[in-house]
């Protein structure tokens, strides 16, 4: 090594501060790879509850903002030293979460998003308790268990999928041959990048699939820059600007959702330092993610952030590069921050038609489902556990499809187990694997 080099780390450690040259590319791979999915729950929830204009702005703006402070407290704990810490110290990337969406928006469409934040820090509470807990909790949650969830997530999200496509429920237009044609450009570039592309072309390919459709939403006259006009160049996130409501039913949905994504968590973790450094977390790193993971949640929706989880994308990147180097990560926190600060920035993704953002997203959804099938069949699938799985998912989506099933029952167990599939379809697996017989054939 050169005299000159002894200085900076190399990006295959995990610890110092490496050449900006050489981290500056990495971060960047790591922000295309998670921005799109940052932004896109925010901007289904605000279409939800109907935000227009400023309020939509402000509802992604906070949601970088969020995931970029998520990001930064698991690379650099606070109180590390001391031997009890928040944060887990190893190269993860935190974003706003699909896991929660299909709540997020039954919720929103009954009490607005008040009554999220509010339930975001019930869970956040939770996964705090977890985190405390982990050890002891974590049987309770095998990669069956764990997969059926994920599963159930990403078929729960394919009906949204479908409506973006079409141009969103509310759009006058809905289910005109523009819309379907401009997502299925989006869709066609995603899925050939997918399967064609390599390197950045691979990684970026749902940001580059949304450019070539948002260039071709313009030629149909879909998009509209009024917004960008009427933001701020700069802006420091309002606390609880959307207020915060604690409606019972909902902080049970997103509480038990929560105590899932901690578990989950431990899955990311798992596969980033198995897969990069070969070796296990340890029980403090586990310990300290996920008690981080709900504080930062707490603090989140305080700003007005949506929940928050770990990214199963960059941990892709992660274990496929080996770059490890926490500073990597560190700053393509710092984008985040930088463009969470800049309101014209969140402006401009609101300028992105649904049509667009749904021929990007369907092959997201698509991959949770199979990340969920992948988890459910790394277990022996006998009668037993094809059970489990069937009949969690089948009473979970069979519920919350037939809408008027539960009409005869209070308001508060609609909104618990009627509108989204994925607390009916947790609550029957534990249920399930927990009373059926180990040895069921």
């Amino acid at each position: 090594m050169r005299q000159t080099d002894r200085k900076y780390a190399s990006i295959f450690e995990l610890d110092g501060i490496p050449r900006f040259s050489h981290a500056l590319p990495l971060a960047i791979q790591h922000l295309v790879a998670m921005i799109v999915g940052c932004v896109t729950p925010p901007i289904i929830v605000s279409n939800i509850v109907g935000l227009e204009g400023s309020e939509r702005v402000i509802l992604i703006q906070v949601a970088l903002v969020v995931s970029a402070l998520s990001t930064l407290l698991q690379l650099f704990p606070i109180g590390k030293k001391n031997g009890f810490h928040l944060g887990a110290s190893l190269p993860v990337i935190l974003g706003i979460s699909f896991a929660y969406v299909p709540s997020m928006q039954s919720i929103a469409a009954d009490y607005g998003i008040s009554a999220i934040l509010g339930a975001q820090i019930v869970g956040g509470i939770v996964a705090f308790v977890v985190g405390i807990s982990v050890m002891r909790i974590r049987k309770f949650f095998p990669p069956l268990i764990t997969g059926t969830v994920v599963f159930t997530i990403g078929l729960s999200l394919y009906p949204t999928a479908i409506n973006y496509m079409a141009g969103g429920v509310s759009n006058p237009s809905y289910g005109s041959w523009q819309n379907w044609t401009v997502a299925f450009i989006t869709l066609t570039v995603v899925t050939v990048l997918n399967h064609f592309g390599k390197g950045i072309y691979k990684l970026a390919s749902i940001l580059i699939g949304i450019i070539v459709g948002y260039v071709t939403a313009l030629f149909f006259g879909m998009v509209s820059f009024s917004n960008i006009a009427a933001a701020s160049l700069f802006s420091i996130p309002r606390p609880l600007h959307f207020g915060i409501v604690f409606e019972p039913s909902s902080c049970i949905a997103i509480g038990l959702l929560f105590a899932i994504n901690s578990v989950q968590a431990i899955g990311d973790f798992t596969a980033t330092t198995s897969g990069s450094i070969d070796r296990e977390p340890t029980d403090k790193e586990l310990q300290g993610g996920i008690m981080g993971y709900g504080v930062t949640n707490i603090l989140g929706a305080l700003l007005g952030g949506l929940p928050t989880a770990t990214y199963s994308q960059n941990v892709g990147i992660v274990t496929t590069t080996k770059v490890v180097n926490r500073c990597v990560m560190g700053l393509t926190a710092v984008f985040l921050l930088a463009a969470g600060l800049i309101p014209k920035f969140s402006a401009l993704l609101t300028t992105i038609p649904q049509c667009v953002l749904g021929g990007a997203t369907v092959s997201v959804f698509a991959s949770i489902a199979m990340t969920g099938m992948k988890l459910v069949t790394s277990e022996e699938m006998n009668y037993r556990n094809s059970s489990i799985v069937g009949l969690a998912a089948a009473l979970g989506m069979g519920i919350s499809q037939a809408t008027s099933a539960l009409s005869t029952f209070p308001a508060w167990v609609v909104t618990i187990f009627g509108r989204s599939p994925v607390v009916v379809a947790t609550l029957v697996a534990i249920f399930l694997n927990i009373i059926l017989p180990k040895n069921g054939k």
